[in-house]
């Protein structure tokens, strides 16, 4: 199911290659004319443009994330860990959106916080952060790796156990790819890494290869968090059928398009008929005889556009963007401007619920990792509930009307400011974000 999911989001030449999978071949159909209808297979992808449309209009504006305290340290590598968070330079708006983005297509997406292992044992903080131990890390795992679990009696992991698996070389002068299967079994204080190492098709020894204490040991919880979808919200699943429906009529329909432009002749006769027809031949007809072409007349093809247009539109609904299908049948229900408002805060509010997926998982993962180096941090993750640009300038109406009221709060006064700030400033570095945030502690504490 989840390979199926992936091939209709991606389409293009990733479904093509696997089109057998998904057209249907007609009750007995021969194996010629099946293989050249798979050969001109195409995909209108209109369910993989719907989920880009989410996560890109979700992260229009990044997530603001705020760290309260006086560990200075502590805020400085929260600045670092935000602008690359997976050692690859990644920074965590983008690794969260390829995690809503894989949890819209499967369902769910999985995070590991993990540690740099460390030779040494580190005896002080300064220790460990010269040995660079202290450098948390993420790792995302999709649904199918995710092979095993179990739950405790408050509903957390007990344990769970990853799979990942790749093609590499040994080294540069080998001729050969040879495949690498890991497994990582995680509970709440160990973990433990086996490695199969073999050439490709064939099934090598299982090798324990790395063991010992994880990161958030001393939390008793196993490091692996998730993104999850509620299922009516799981939007490849609720299109995915739909999507495959209507690939197999509009390519059905194509065919016929294609078929109908070799029309074949017709020749009506009481005679016998042997003469051979071709481009570069002639016939001759008797008196009473007739010749003509076949041609469709065409009903069955307006139907099957009409079904095809119908299928868009459901596609679209299904999907909470009715106000975004456009197609032939669109002009046919002329919606009102009250009607589009109110189909839009339908999409609004699913945003919503997304962007409240992402900032529990965040929250919980950051959280995690302070908790684990022992900073004296608070961190709070906020935004992802406007996705509108024009809405900043109705935020600072309401801002000001807020202020306007005197209510003697200098901390109201400081969680306003930052959030307006955060807000329009969402794409500087987190460093310059901390460097605002005091900024404005100190300004209206001194007030």
């Amino acid at each position: 199911m989840l390979r199926r999911y992936r091939d209709l989001y991606a389409g293009g030449e990733q479904l093509k290659r696997n089109g057998s999978d998904y057209l249907v071949r007609r009750q007995k159909e021969p194996a010629d004319v099946y293989g050249e209808r798979l050969d001109r297979v195409f995909y209108e992808n209109y369910v993989g443009s719907i989920i880009d449309w989410y996560v890109a209009t979700m992260f229009r504006r990044e997530p603001v994330l705020i760290a309260e305290g006086d560990d200075d340290p502590g805020k400085c590598f929260l600045g670092e860990f935000i602008e690359d968070c997976d050692r690859r330079g990644t920074t965590i708006a983008e690794f969260f959106r390829k995690q809503i983005q894989e949890a819209l297509i499967s369902g769910a997406s999985y995070v590991l916080v993990d540690f740099p292992r460390s030779s040494q044992q580190a005896d002080t903080r300064a220790e460990e952060k010269a040995c660079g131990a202290d450098r948390a890390y993420l790792v995302d795992f999709t649904s199918d790796q995710l092979i095993n679990w179990n739950y405790d009696e408050l509903g957390a992991y007990d344990w769970v156990v990853l799979k990942s698996s790749y093609l590499r070389k040994e080294s540069v002068q080998d001729a050969k790819w040879r495949r690498e299967t890991r497994w990582f079994y995680y509970d709440k204080q160990r973990f433990e890494v086996y490695r199969s190492w073999a050439d490709e098709g064939d099934k090598g020894a299982i090798e324990l290869i790395d063991s010992g204490v994880h990161g958030l040991a001393a939390q008793n919880r196993v490091p692996l968090f998730s993104v999850k979808i509620p299922e009516g919200l799981w939007l490849m699943n609720k299109a995915g059928l739909l999507q495959l429906e209507h690939f197999n009529k509009s390519n059905a329909l194509g065919w016929a398009l294609t078929m109908g432009l070799f029309a074949m002749p017709v020749v009506y006769s009481d005679r016998e008929w042997n003469q051979i027809l071709g481009e570069s031949y002639y016939i001759q007809l008797g008196p009473q005889d007739r010749f003509g072409w076949t041609e469709p007349e065409g009903t069955v093809y307006q139907i099957a556009a009409d079904n095809l247009a119908r299928l868009q539109e459901e596609i679209y609904r299904v999907c909470y963007l009715l106000s975004q299908a456009g197609g032939p049948l669109a002009g046919k229900g002329a919606q009102s401007g009250l009607s589009k408002q109110r189909d839009f805060a339908i999409t609004q509010e699913v945003l919503r619920a997304y962007g409240d997926a992402i900032k529990d998982t965040m929250k919980r993962v950051l959280r995690a990792v302070v908790e684990a180096r022992q900073d004296r941090l608070q961190v709070d993750v906020s935004g992802m509930d406007e996705f509108d640009i024009g809405d900043f300038s109705n935020e600072i109406g309401d801002a000001e009307r807020l202020l306007g009221l005197g209510l003697n709060s200098p901390t109201m006064q400081k969680h306003v400011y930052k959030k307006l700030a955060m807000k329009y400033l969402c794409d500087v570095r987190q460093e310059v974000k901390d460097q605002i945030a005091r900024e404005i502690d100190e300004g209206i504490g001194r007030d």
